[in-house]
């Protein structure tokens, strides 16, 4: 007779067999193409308690059993000041995934919301110093943020239509401030259309977004418009005529033909095409 499956075993087996092709074999192909993970690399995954981190930190670990190299992971979330329900949350669905999770307090909510800049840059910020702190802490080299590829694209397309360049988000990138440490995307190939449609499969429910403007524990909570949305619906109204729209964008950001670009800016020095026009 089968051994019944627990309900971890059972989230493990969608992303092995069910979603193969939607996240592992994409999530493994990243790690692999961009070489994010290195033998002896010591990872903090850090989960927000949305359902990128949340899946990106399940997939670590299971990438950890397999691998052929040895690598630690860390499982870090940061409370930037939750109220006590979202909070518990986190920890219960570390619990169902079997994450040992280690969760560290911070005041950044107290701090963005009292402030006359934007709160949702500031809170980003804050966020992302305080677990590069927390990782080094712990004596990790490495942070490994949720970014997918929807994210990648979403962010190419706003730089163009709302920041006036043309920027892309890498799979790794060398932290500025804290020496020695990198920042590396595991997801970045990973859909978010896939991760929504594991996530509802196992009939997971995570936090959308627990600021305090918009706490919400609600799957399908309604977001707030914002310019991400729009360029959203967007890329939807795009897809209808063209499917490959999305593939599209992302690897227009890895085929750049700098030759026809009229300006272009390398670790910070602009350069224009006239430096190099002949006569």
């Amino acid at each position: 007779m089968a051994r019944e499956l627990t309900r971890c075993q059972q989230i493990e087996r969608s992303i092995n067999k069910k979603y193969r092709k939607e996240l592992w074999r994409p999530f493994t192909e990243a790690v692999k193409k961009y070489e994010l993970i290195q033998e002896g690399d010591r990872i903090a995954v850090c989960i927000s308690g949305g359902k990128d981190s949340m899946l990106l930190a399940k997939m670590m670990q299971m990438l950890q059993r397999i691998s052929d190299y040895p690598f630690e992971v860390k499982y870090i979330a940061m409370d930037p000041g939750y109220n006590a329900v979202n909070r518990q949350k986190i920890l219960d669905n570390a619990e169902i995934l079997n994450i040992p999770l280690t969760i560290f307090d911070t005041d950044i909510f107290d701090v963005a919301n009292n402030t006359d800049r934007n709160p949702c840059y500031l809170c980003a910020r804050m966020r992302r110093g305080h677990l590069y702190s927390k990782a080094k802490e712990c004596g990790c080299n490495k942070i490994a943020l949720g970014h997918h590829f929807s994210d990648v694209i979403e962010t190419t397309l706003m730089g163009m239509l709302y920041g006036a360049q043309i920027q892309g988000m890498r799979p790794k990138l060398h932290s500025t401030n804290f020496e020695g440490m990198e920042l590396i995307r595991p997801l970045y190939c990973v859909h978010e259309d896939s991760i929504i449609a594991w996530r509802n499969y196992n009939e997971l429910e995570f936090l959308q977004c627990a600021c305090k403007f918009t706490e919400s524990i609600a799957v399908d909570n309604k977001e707030s418009k914002s310019k991400r949305k729009e360029t959203k619906e967007l890329i939807k109204q795009l897809k209808v005529n063209n499917p490959l729209i999305e593939t599209n964008i992302f690897n227009s950001i890895h085929d750049v033909n700098v030759d026809t670009l009229v300006g272009y800016k390398t670790k910070g020095v602009e350069h224009s095409f006239l430096d190099e026009y002949k006569l």
